[in-house]
């Protein structure tokens, strides 16, 4: 064996010099050992591998001795122990891992990315246009054979169901009901031309309507349009004499000479004008990944409270009362202590057709959720309701008789479109961000949902620049937000959608209603519109049913969930959603800062190393603590890692070294004293009582990263145990956490670099270096 061995070690140390001289990065070596390869070298070669220095050196200091020694160009050899017993065992291959070379040129780079980006050509434009119209990818190549049926009739389905929807959340928006009609229309054109996704229904969205109608009550209320009567004609008749003396006119007067309802869509449409400049923007400067702050139960815990806000706002319908609409903190609480005031002026009329609306509108919809895989479309109950209830009310005068709140004249045809108010821009500006982010992350969470579902990609930068143009466009046209609903796209697709024509389709059916039906619905109650919206809310509210299977998925989740949801209804839907994403921030931070940190006991015959608190017949090596700190280390969790450790190994270097320290001095002052031989005996124990162990293994498969205060961290931690006679390893780090190691001087010049691989590999080496050690301390 001496005969084999010898001549590749000579090599070996060739091989290794011959590196050193072409500047090869030797510490860039990582060098596993088995515990019997010591053994096995050290009584081949004459030379001693470890020299007499204290015990971490000279653990450190032969290691890269011994592996050199151990292999040549990753051939693996077999070796068995003189000792009776042994087992045999492989060595590890070695490894090289050179780092690529970095040839970056910051100018150059700069200059071909300017170049790239700048450049045009007929394949750009061609390709630019392409992606920027996916119209003009899927239109000629649609079969009319296979798409147009499913298409027509899922468009009609939905438009049926999308008209008394779009006339009852134009109230809840704070407009009138022909604003919600112009909304529906466009909304299907425009994303149709511009979006990716075949399948999504974009139109009116039941959260972001009310999310508009918070901020057009405040700015109406702000201009004065909710004063009485006769303060108004006071304020006309100063502003008009002001006017008459050549004053400048003042802008109240300006503002009255618009009424209410323009004031309203102006103010709704400069919000949506603004929410659609951020989408777009969003879009151009791909930040898209501030959706991932909006987690699933983060958004369903804000629709469900805003479910409860727009259930509020609109039990004044239910009940015919006539009581200004709150806003601001506390909207909720304050709607419904209005509401009890007034209780005594409840209309009974409205409340009668309310109840009946209910009978009717619930049982049907619960009948079409549970035999929707058998009726091929659903039954269009609401659009039943809306023309039985116009035409009780028209026939039986309701607005005359009991003095019914009615939905009033729906002009027909379209309005001349006019720009934003700019003047309105300063004070919408900061409420149009929370409805620009709900309405993309809602759109392209849908997308990528049905996209996956029925086999097609989507592009997300698109959908972005799709909503926001479905915001822009229409905010000329008197219109209000848009996004992406559930509802709908759900119907859409179960009723055979196959492509975007069916939000055509649907757009058309509108049409005609804009055009011919719309004066129709004069006499349409609006507590009829009122119990539609409500009902439409069940799938929000039913989020409750779930609620003890998502604490049994994740608490943390379920946690967020009712957060963002009490502060959504209780405070306001702006600031509900602002503490919502600050709390699951939070909770991501201090899962971060409390981690995990187990122990771990090895499987037999295997190199998996488990943790012991979850897993039972676990075996743990003699001399080596496995544990494994499951987070990034940083500066939050730093000294969460320092207790983990300490609690986990049941040391901590500092106390054993003031034990140590504090033994010492008791020992000189014995000696000194002269005081008896059995006291100094104690106090030799005392400083040279071994610990349990004289390794820690850290497994760092789940450190993603490391910054300076992590680094310097571990270079206590190995500083503070070597000082006791105890090394620390480091196993199964990530590239980026070596690339900080090394960046942080963690390994002191002219020291090995001892990383592993795995656990086992650590392991191994750190039994192989105790035994060499003892070795090596028994022949001095």
């Amino acid at each position: 064996m001496i005969l084999v061995v010898f001549p590749a070690l000579v090599l070996l140390r060739f091989y290794k010099v011959a590196l050193a001289e072409l500047g090869f990065p030797l510490h860039l070596l990582l060098f596993p050992i088995s515990s019997q390869c010591s053994c096995l070298l050290h009584s081949c070669v004459h030379t001693p591998v470890f020299e007499c220095v204290p015990e971490t050196s000279r653990v450190r200091q032969g290691a890269l001795e011994m592996t050199a020694m151990a292999e040549f160009n990753n051939v693996q050899a077999v070796s068995e122990m003189p000792e009776e017993g042994e087992a045999k065992r492989g060595f590890y291959h070695r490894m090289f891992l050179e780092p690529q070379e970095e040839k970056r040129n910051l100018k150059a780079l700069m200059v071909k990315q300017v170049k790239k980006t700048c450049s045009c050509t007929p394949a750009k434009v061609k390709d630019c246009a392409l992606s920027f119209f996916p119209i003009v990818q899927w239109l000629p190549k649609y079969n009319p054979k296979e798409c147009l049926l499913g298409d027509i009739m899922s468009g009609v389905i939905v438009g049926v169901l999308l008209v008394p929807q779009s006339i009852a959340y134009s109230l809840l928006a704070g407009q009138e009901p022909i604003y919600g009609l112009y909304t529906s229309f466009f909304a299907g054109i425009i994303y149709c031309i511009f979006g990716t996704s075949r399948h999504i229904s974009v139109g009116i969205f039941g959260a972001l309507c009310l999310m508009v109608g918070q901020v057009v009550d405040r700015e109406v209320l702000r201009a004065g349009y909710e004063l009485e009567p006769a303060a108004l004609s006071d304020r006309m008749d100063t502003a008009v004499h002001v006017n008459s003396t050549a004053a400048p006119v003042n802008q109240t007067l300006q503002k009255l000479l618009c009424d209410k309802t323009c004031y309203a869509i102006k103010v709704g449409a400069t919000m949506t004008f603004i929410a659609g400049v951020y989408q777009v923007a969003m879009g151009f400067f791909q930040v898209g990944f501030v959706s991932v702050y909006l987690s699933d139960s983060l958004l369903s815990g804000f629709v469900t409270g805003a479910s409860f806000t727009i259930l509020t706002s609109q039990a004044k319908y239910l009940l015919g009362l006539d009581i200004p609409r709150s806003s601001g903190v506390g909207s909720l609480i304050t709607t419904w202590i209005n509401i009890f005031r007034n209780i005594h002026k409840t209309n009974m009329c409205d409340v009668i057709t309310s109840f009946l609306c209910f009978l009717v509108l619930i049982p049907t919809k619960e009948l079409n959720e549970h035999f929707k895989s058998r009726l091929k479309a659903p039954i269009p109950v609401e659009l039943v309701v809306v023309v039985a209830a116009t035409l009780a009310s028209h026939l039986g005068k309701l607005k005359e008789t009991y003095g019914s709140s009615v939905a009033g004249h729906i002009p027909t045809g379209f309005l001349p479109p006019s720009p934003p108010d700019w003047n309105l821009i300063p004070n919408v500006a900061l409420d149009a961000i929370p409805i620009a982010v709900i309405g993309f992350a809602i759109t392209v969470s849908l997308s990528e949902m049905f996209a996956k579902k029925h086999g097609y990609t989507v592009k997300a930068n698109q959908e972005m620049y799709a909503i926001g143009f479905c915001n822009i466009i229409p905010s000329f046209f008197h219109c209000f937000t848009t996004s992406a609903a559930l509802a709908k796209t759900l119907i859409k697709e179960s009723t055979g959608c196959r492509t975007q024509v069916s939000g055509v389709v649907t757009s058309l059916l509108i049409l005609i209603v804009l055009l011919v039906i719309a004066p129709l619905f004069y006499s349409l109650q609006k507590c009829v519109l009122a119990v539609i919206t409500i009902v439409n809310l069940r799938g929000a509210l039913r989020k409750f049913r779930d609620l003890p299977k998502m604490w049994h998925l994740s608490r943390v989740d379920t946690v967020i969930w009712l957060v963002t949801m009490v502060s959504s209804a209780l405070i306001s839907t702006e600031i509900g959603l602002l503490i919502g994403v600050c709390f699951s921030m939070l909770c991501v931070i201090f899962r971060t800062q409390k981690p995990e940190a187990p122990l771990l006991g090895w499987v037999a015959e295997s190199e998996t190393y488990e943790s012991l608190s979850a897993y039972k017949n676990l075996e743990t090596k003699p001399g080596v603590v496995v544990l494994r700190f499951e987070a990034p280390l940083y500066y939050i969790n730093k000294d969460c890692f320092k207790s983990a450790l300490y609690k986990q190994t049941g040391v901590n270097p500092a106390l054993v070294k003031a034990a140590k320290k504090k033994a010492a001095k008791r020992m000189l002052r014995e000696k000194e004293a002269g005081s008896g031989g059995s006291q100094t005996n104690v106090s030799m124990e005392l400083v040279s009582e071994p610990l349990g162990f004289h390794t820690i293994v850290i497994d760092c498969c789940a450190v993603q990263f490391l910054d300076t205060a992590g680094i310097r961290t571990l270079k206590e931690v190995c500083k503070d145990y070597s000082e006791i006679d105890v090394q620390v390893l480091l196993a199964q780090c990530n590239p980026s956490v070596r690339s900080s190691l090394m960046r942080g001087e963690f390994f002191k010049e002219g020291e090995d670099h001892l990383l592993f691989h795995s656990v086992h590999q650590a392991v191994d080496f750190a039994l192989g270096a105790q035994e060499h050690s003892r070795t090596c301390a028994s022949k001095n």
